[in-house]
């Protein structure tokens, strides 16, 4: 309990959160960097991901390679991976460009898997009866597709970036093994120094942070929720019962 306090009183001492202060301090700026890298990564993973997604879902054309390949990439190992970018691009860049555009480009692919599941299964939770009903009325197949399948899926659609944002906020504090900033500078600085108090410190920090951006999620797929729709299963949809067999879509794995 001594360390858990200890870290705790480390968070909150104003001095820790004095602009200038040495190296990995401040704490606030740690805190920006995390949430930059972070916010960033996701953003273009999220400009990729969804419109294919969506293209899946409304079509079914390429599920089941896109299953496949989703699953491949879920098993890259991302430290590896955020290594043997940093170097190929020190070949052609300076060392701070090339280990922020390798880290940006592993946490993008880590993000992709969960945002394209969650784009093409949230499209696909949505009940045939509804899109026969729009289609009968004259609807065209992108009306269609952003007035009654986006919509009545979103809460899915949330749950995929929900859960890409988890695991890019959680694997954000190993780009500090190759030079990068963020809340993971304070977790290896306190290893470098042997400094149990800033290492429980610095993975409260990131910890806090990710429950926060957790719940905030949670409240938007409530909020976007449609009334009187109950939640159900991708393979209770009358469109996906035919792919019954077909292994779960969204990886709710968060990476340690």
């Amino acid at each position: 309990m001594d360390f858990l306090r200890n870290a705790i009183a480390w968070i909150f001492d104003p001095a820790n959160w004095v602009p200038g202060s040495q190296s990995p301090l401040p704490i606030g700026d740690r805190l920006v960097e995390h949430l930059v890298y972070s916010g960033v990564s996701l953003a273009i993973a999220m400009v990729i991901a969804l419109p294919l997604g969506f293209f899946i879902g409304h079509t079914g054309r390429g599920r089941q390679f896109v299953i496949g390949f989703t699953g491949a990439m879920r098993a890259l190992p991302t430290l590896g991976l955020l290594f043997f970018l940093t170097m190929v691009l020190r070949a052609g860049l300076t060392t701070t460009p090339a280990v922020l555009i390798g880290s940006i480009v592993a946490f993008v692919l880590l993000a992709i898997p969960s945002i394209l599941a969650g784009a093409y299964a949230g499209l696909e939770s949505v009940g045939r009866e509804s899109i026969d009903a729009a289609r009968s009325i004259g609807m065209t197949e992108l009306q269609i597709l952003f007035k009654v399948e986006i919509p009545l899926g979103l809460p899915v659609i949330i749950g995929g970036i929900r859960s890409a944002a988890l695991q890019v906020i959680a694997t954000v504090t190993i780009a500090s093994y190759v030079g990068l900033g963020g809340l993971g500078r304070i977790i290896s600085s306190g290893i470098g120094l042997n400094d149990y108090t800033v290492i429980l410190g610095g993975a409260l920090l990131v910890t806090v942070l990710a429950l926060s951006v957790d719940g905030l999620f949670a409240l938007l797929q409530r909020l976007t929720r449609t009334p009187g729709r109950t939640s159900r299963s991708l393979r209770s949809s009358p469109r996906n019962r035919s792919d019954a067999a077909a292994p779960p879509v969204i990886d709710e794995r968060i990476p340690a």
